[in-house]
């Protein structure tokens, strides 16, 4: 546990060498950045470590990175130099808040570097890829860093996430597996206290009838706060959907009926449930406990999708704690702290934090040269972590800005000017800052495609998205109904009685619109693309057995019967945009009070958060991104999972502000249900957590480093592999195998560079297998190959400097060793296992 230890100091250290920074970036927020600390220096520190040694000034190595943290200190010592007065104030009147949120780190952090270690496996999924990607940045010289998986190749990726746990793996002495481990611990814990600080701040301003009695002169919250922020990381990274609550039921045989004659057991509600597993009778005897081979994964398999042949086809809606009990260290999951650190920046620009004016070109914008900078390069970070966050963090960011001047100065034509200059000049900067990404950077992404058949039924979004559906919806009533007074200001004189109130007209106008329009836009992309890719079109219908009309005709019934998905978003859409634009005719007035100021704008940044996420969970409706997979898997489950992100802080925030306004019976129905909820919520995490961890009684005993499973499991391999780590950089020649398998192995324990990896990986990075030419063919014949001279040329083409022959080799190859033993040296030797050099 010594690497845990290290880890935890190094970020507890950067997080106090950033917060500096930090307190003079975000001054609009109640915590001042505090709790965002770790994350922006983190992000600033990988930033200028890769840039250096991307641009030649630094090298890969532990002295690249102290000297981008040397220029981090420098920032953070500049930024608090006007501010000193104010920082010491804030340390000394703050105090709680900074005890809560470093034992809420130190305990996020401990507690699922507790669960990795009691099942630290990084066998299967993607973790063998990104291990590869960790060890082959450790391996590399210089960046753009080395694909390990394609010999002569930098990696085509968004490996931004993997250069921070590679750096991080440096500093402290950690190797590739345990990092890979205690990073996802890390994303964890930066995951919940990023959470704590934007409820925090948001009910720092919501609690309108205690700001005038409780807030001091140091404008501190209510004491209250502290507590119901908390909803945050539990609503975002421990509440799951309904899917376990499903499995409670059906392991338990509820709603199964037994035919006294077969003995079969049948059921109408499970059959129309349609969640393939669940569909079949239970195990007896019926338990309370969910036992059935991987039930967990199900959960991350709500939506079923059926082509107009009754095909099936998966569909991935994974949420965060699926993410964290699979253990898997992908793009979306390293993202998770900085898409919060993005909401938190659109937050203090929403509430005016960056207050300032940039003048270019005529145009004039009115922010501050550091939150435009920070801003680009916290959104330019973002595509390089998980290129899909970009669009989710730039819309949030601008429209906080383009609502902020509306708030400021009304709605008017110059809030167009306002959306187009700051989101223009926002991607060409966090373009050019990450300008060498971009250079090696190829995707498998090819347009937009219209999804005609595979519409969501309503029962599968309510158990994907209940859990938050609910408290979303009791909150949107609650504003609905009137008992929470929104538009406090409407009661001032100076306000006239139409201000303030919710919009319906524009909100049924926009809910119902927008659905419409992507309704309608899917038809023209069909149309669009019968004329350009008109073969395509017909092999497709073909494929399904039906004309065009046909086609429209029976994807259109099936949109209309399973229309529940959209009158539940639409139900959302509604009230949310009737609320979010109540004003939109006129500002929000400066003579209002403070209290109903403040109360108007936390509200109102949350509408905005409802409307984006619904708005990402309606786009899969109806359009999907192209890519190799050809139907809205990978769409639904990137932009679900973004979704996720906003409606968890959404659903913790109605939960804390209607624990706070409710009064009577209202407030008594809501716990009993909101109980139920978190209740339902949180079996999936703890009946997950037991399955993965046996109980938490792993077999061989607690660790971090999953190279421990190798060396008692193959130690001959092991040995292997340690001294490849010892070795000159090369290539080596290994088995090549399909992905999701034990192929590759050594180039994903070494960092070296292997021929090939998992071709279908390398094919979904550049969109194209053209790359990796025969390369597969040529590795196969190069160790069953007779002759010397044809074995020569392979190595000579593939610059191969390491040969590799172990039990995989031999066992999925006819290996003919003896031209090696004739013509090369052997290297390493033990067991089955054999490695021989090139000259």
């Amino acid at each position: 546990m010594t690497a845990f230890f290290t880890w935890y100091i190094i970020l507890t250290l950067l997080g106090w060498l950033t917060f500096p920074l930090a307190f003079y970036l975000f001054p609009a927020l109640t915590d001042r950045g505090y709790t965002l600390a770790r994350t922006a220096g983190l992000l600033i520190w990988g930033y200028l470590f890769w840039l250096l040694a991307s641009l030649g000034i630094a090298q890969n190595d532990l002295g690249g990175i102290l000297l981008a943290l040397a220029i981090l200190i420098a920032l953070s010592v500049w930024s608090i130099s006007s501010l000193k007065s104010l920082f010491t104030n804030y340390l000394r009147t703050h105090s709680r808040l900074i005890l809560t949120t470093e034992i809420l780190f130190f305990a996020a952090f401990a507690f699922l570097a507790f669960v990795r270690s009691a099942n630290p496996e990084l066998t299967s999924t993607e973790k063998p890829m990104e291990l590869a990607f960790i060890n082959g940045i450790l391996r590399s010289p210089v960046f753009p860093p080395q694909d390990p998986w394609l010999s002569g190749y930098a990696i085509s990726y968004y490996y931004f996430g993997y250069v921070m746990t590679a750096m991080l793996a440096r500093i402290s002495a950690a190797n590739g597996s345990t990092a890979h481990n205690l990073m996802t611990a890390l994303i964890f814990a930066l995951g919940a206290i990023g959470s704590y600080g934007i409820l925090y701040s948001l009910l720092s301003r919501a609690d309108h009838k205690r700001q005038t009695i409780d807030h001091d002169e140091n404008n501190r919250p209510p004491s209250t706060v502290h507590g119901l922020a908390l909803l945050g990381p539990l609503f975002l990274l421990l509440i799951s959907n309904f899917e376990a609550l499903l499995e409670v039921l059906h392991r338990r045989g509820l709603f199964w009926i037994k035919d006294p004659i077969t003995g079969e057991f049948t059921s109408s509600f499970w059959s129309w449930m349609d969640m393939k597993e669940l569909s079949q009778p239970p195990m007896q005897p019926f338990g309370w406990i969910p036992d059935r081979y991987l039930w967990w994964w199900r959960a991350s398999r709500v939506i079923q999708d059926y082509d107009m042949t009754g095909s099936f086809r998966e569909v991935i809606d994974e949420f965060p704690f699926f993410s964290f009990l699979l253990g898997d260290l992908h793009p979306h999951v390293l993202a998770i702290p900085f898409g919060l650190l993005a909401i938190s920046a659109a937050l203090n620009l929403f509430l005016g934090g960056w207050r300032g004016c940039i003048e270019l070109f005529g145009a004039r914008l009115r922010v501050s040269y550091a939150g435009f900078l920070f801003s680009a390069l916290l959104i330019g970070g973002l595509a390089f972590l998980n290129t899909w966050d970009i669009l989710v963090a730039a819309t949030l960011i601008v429209a906080s800005y383009v609502i902020w001047r509306a708030n400021d100065d009304g709605w008017n034509w110059n809030r167009l000017e306002d959306l187009f200059l700051l989101g223009l000049l926002l991607g060409i900067l966090s373009v050019l800052l990450y300008f060498p990404f971009y250079l090696g950077f190829s995707s498998q992404a090819g347009g937009i495609l219209p999804n005609f058949m595979y519409p969501t039924r309503g029962i599968h979004l309510w158990v994907m998205w209940g859990t938050l559906l609910i408290p979303i919806f009791a909150y949107l009533i609650h504003l609905s109904s009137g008992v929470q007074q929104l538009a406090a200001a409407q009661a001032n004189s100076e306000l006239s009685d139409s201000r303030g109130k919710p919009n319906w007209k524009l909100g049924y106008s926009l809910g119902l619109g927008l659905p419409f329009l992507l309704f309608l836009l899917t038809f023209f992309i069909g149309w669009v693309i019968s004329f350009l890719e008109k073969d395509i079109v017909i092999n497709f219908l073909a494929s399904q057995g039906m004309t065009a009309s046909q086609f429209v005709r029976a994807t259109s019934l099936r949109r209309l019967a399973y229309i529940g998905s959209l009158i539940t978003l639409g139900a959302i859409l509604i009230p949310a945009l009737a609320f979010l634009f109540h004003n939109y005719a006129s500002r929000i007035t400066h003579h209002a009070s403070i209290s109903n100021r403040k109360l108007k704008i936390a509200n109102q940044f949350v509408l905005l958060l409802i409307t984006l996420g619904a708005l990402l969970i309606l786009a899969p409706e109806f359009v999907f991104l192209r890519d190799q997979f050809g139907y809205r898997i990978n769409t639904v489950f990137k932009f679900y999972y973004q979704a996720w992100m906003l409606w968890g802080l959404v659903a913790a925030f109605a939960v804390a502000y209607l624990l706070q306004n409710l009064r009577g019976a209202k407030n008594i129905i809501f716990r009993v249900l909101i109980g139920l909820v978190i209740f339902s919520g949180l079996l999936y995490p703890t009946f997950g957590l037991l399955t993965k961890t046996n109980n938490f009684k792993p077999v061989f005993g607690y660790t971090l480093d999953d190279f421990e499973r190798v060396k008692r499991e193959n130690p001959d391999e092991a040995a292997a592999i340690d001294f490849l780590l010892t070795v000159p950089n090369g290539v080596v020649a290994e088995a090549i195998g399909d992905g999701y398998s034990g192929y590759a192995r050594i180039s994903m324990w070494t960092g070296l560079q292997t021929v090939l990896g998992w071709p279908g990986h390398e094919a979904q990075w550049r969109g194209t297998y053209e790359p990796q030419g025969s390369r597969r063919e040529d590795i196969k014949k190069l160790y069953t190959t007779v002759r010397w001279e044809e074995a020569q040329l392979i190595i000579k083409q593939y610059n191969i400097r390491y040969i590799y022959i172990g039990t995989l080799e031999r066992v999925s190859m006819s290996v003919n060793e003896e031209k090696f033993q004739s013509y090369l040296k052997p290297v390493f030797q033990q067991g089955s296992v054999v490695i021989y050099e090139a000259p």
